[in-house]
C-alpha cells in the first residue's frame, strides 16, 4: 500500500511576519521544518520517477526486446525485427541458390493421350492416320480425395482330423468391428498438433475434403492414443537430452483449461523434449528431470530457480540481445548496441572457425573480445550512475535499486 502524498506547509505572509516576530530561534526552526520537507518530497519524487520509468518500461517491453512471448504483444503489435545485421545482398533469389522448379519425371502414373480426328484444313477424318509427331506436357496434382473403406475378413476353418476350430488373426490395428485407419488418424493428429487447427475446424476440414464426419471426442481420443504410442520415444529423447555436454533450458507461461501454466524446454542442437507443469520454478525441474542429475553446461536466461543445480551455467546471449535492444529503445544508451554487435561479431568467427575445422578462436582473438567487452561495460556503467545519497537521509534496508540498464 502507497504511502499517502506529503501536504506542502502552506503559510500566509502574516504568518510568515509572526514567526519573525518571535525572534531567531522561531525562524531557524521554521526554515529546519521546511527543508526536512523538501527533503521528504524530493525522495517521493525520486520514488515516483524511478516507478514510472519502470512502469512506463514494462509498457515498451515485447517479444522483440524481452523474453515475453509474441503472444503477449497484443494487436498493437510491430512487425518482427531481426537482431541479425544486413548481408547487403539484393532480396530474392541469388545467382547461385540451386532453386527448386518442378523437374521433368520419366517414369510417371498416367498417361492421357489428346488425339487428333479431323484436319483443320480440309475437314477430311485423320483417325485412320498415324502421328508424326507428339508433343508432352505433365502436370503434378493430387488425385480426387475419398475415404477408402476395407473390409477385414479372418476366416474359421474346422480341422477335420482333430476337429478343432481354428480363428485367422485380425490385423493388430484391426481392433474393432468399425473404425478409422490409422492413416486418418494421423492425419487429424497432424492438423491438431502440428498445424494448430482448433478442433472444430479440424472436424470441418475432415468433411469438406474427405466427407468424413469425425467427432470432437474422437479427435482426442485419437490424441490419447498418439500420445500412448510415442511415450517411448519421449523417454529415448529425454534420455539423450540429459546426455548431452551442452542443453539450452527455457519456460514460457500458456494457458491450459483457463488456468496459467508453465511450458519447459530442454533442447540440444538436433533434440527437443518439452514437459508442461503448472510450475514455473525447481518444483517443476525436479519433476522434468533432467536438471538434478545434470553434469554438463546448462544454458539458460539467469531465472534463479536454476542456481539450485550443480552443472555449469552459461547465460543465453539471445536473452541479452533483446534486453539490450530494449535498453537502446527505451533509455537511449548506446552502448548497448555496441554490446549487440559485439556479441553478433563473436558469433560470426565462432561459426567461421567452427567452418574451418578449428575448435577454438585464436588466443590474440578472445584478448581483443575480451577488451572490447569490458570497454563496453565500463560505458554501461558510466551511463547509470546511482543519485547520491542526501547527507542527512536515513539509512534504508536492504541493497539500493538500481535501474535497469545497471542491472543488465
Amino acid at each position: 500500500m502507497s504511502k499517502p502524498a506529503l501536504q506542502p506547509i502552506q503559510l500566509s505572509d502574516a504568518e510568515i511576519r509572526a514567526v519573525y516576530g518571535q525572534g531567531e530561534e522561531a525562524v531557524v526552526t521554521l526554515v529546519k521544518t521546511l527543508l526536512s520537507q523538501i527533503e521528504a518530497l524530493s525522495e517521493q519524487v525520486n520514488q515516483l520517477s524511478v516507478r514510472v520509468e519502470t512502469l512506463e518500461g514494462q509498457a515498451q517491453k515485447n517479444s522483440r526486446n524481452s523474453s515475453k512471448p509474441p503472444s503477449g504483444d497484443g494487436f498493437a503489435k510491430k512487425p518482427p525485427k531481426s537482431l541479425r545485421e544486413k548481408s547487403g545482398k539484393p532480396s530474392g533469389g541469388q545467382i547461385d541458390h540451386p532453386g527448386s522448379t518442378l523437374e521433368w519425371r520419366e517414369q510417371v502414373d498416367a498417361v492421357e493421350r489428346h488425339c487428333v480426328g479431323s484436319c483443320l484444313g480440309c475437314g477430311a477424318s485423320l483417325s485412320e492416320v498415324a502421328a508424326t509427331e507428339v508433343l508432352s506436357r505433365q502436370v503434378f496434382d493430387i488425385p480426387p480425395l475419398s475415404l477408402k473403406v476395407t473390409e477385414h475378413q479372418a476366416e474359421i476353418k474346422d480341422c477335420p482330423h482333430c476337429g478343432s476350430q481354428t480363428l485367422a488373426s485380425f490385423p493388430a490395428s484391426v481392433s474393432n468391428r468399425v473404425q478409422y485407419g490409422p492413416r486418418l488418424k494421423g492425419m487429424l493428429v497432424y492438423l491438431l498438433e502440428a498445424q494448430l487447427l482448433p478442433s472444430g475446424r479440424t472436424c470441418e476440414v475432415l468433411n469438406d475434403l474427405l466427407g468424413v464426419q469425425v467427432s470432437e471426442g474422437t479427435l482426442y481420443n485419437s490424441l490419447a492414443q498418439c500420445h500412448g504410442q510415442l511415450e517411448a520415444i519421449e523417454e529415448t529423447i529425454q534420455a539423450q537430452v540429459a546426455r548431452s555436454p551442452v542443453v539450452h533450458f527455457d519456460e514460457t507461461g500458456l494457458r491450459i483449461k483457463g488456468q496459467l501454466w508453465w511450458l519447459h524446454v530442454a533442447c540440444t542442437s538436433g533434440l527437443t523434449y518439452y514437459f508442461v507443469h503448472p510450475k514455473r520454478g525447481q518444483l517443476a525441474m525436479q519433476a522434468m528431470d533432467i536438471l538434478p542429475d545434470y553434469g554438463g553446461k546448462a544454458v539458460h536466461d539467469g531465472w534463479k530457480s536454476y542456481g539450485a543445480y550443480l552443472c555449469e551455467h552459461f547465460l543465453c546471449n539471445a536473452h541479452h540481445l533483446r534486453e539490450l535492444q530494449f535498453v537502446l529503445e527505451h533509455h537511449a544508451q548506446t552502448w548497448a548496441y555496441q554490446m549487440s554487435l559485439l556479441l553478433v561479431t563473436i558469433l560470426a568467427q565462432v561459426n567461421r572457425a567452427k567452418a574451418a575445422g578449428k575448435l577454438a578462436l585464436e588466443a590474440e582473438q578472445c584478448q581483443a573480445f575480451e577488451a572490447r567487452y569490458a570497454e563496453i561495460i565500463e560505458q554501461g556503467i558510466a551511463a547509470n550512475p546511482l543519485p547520491e545519497p542526501m547527507p542527512d537521509a536515513p539509512k534504508k534496508r536492504g541493497r539500493p535499486q538500481h535501474p535497469p540498464p545497471l542491472n543488465l
